[in-house]
């Protein structure tokens, strides 16, 4: 059960995934961010959450 159970924490790691490549939602932003363009600024931020969820599914994916 613990098994079939630590393979959900996997589909988290589809987030990041699926975000990045949808490309319209960030191609087209205009909102800048201290000066940076919202393409760059979104795609870094994706980098930090993806990170965390990477965190997560490693702590509490692994079997204990």
């Amino acid at each position: 059960m613990s098994r079939t159970r630590s393979r959900w924490w996997l589909a988290l790691l589809l987030i990041p995934f699926i975000a990045m490549l949808w490309v319209p939602s960030y191609a087209g932003g205009v909102p800048d961010l201290g000066g940076v363009p919202f393409f760059y600024w979104y795609q870094f931020l994706w980098v930090i959450i993806t990170a965390f969820i990477t965190l997560l599914v490693y702590r509490f994916g692994r079997d204990v």
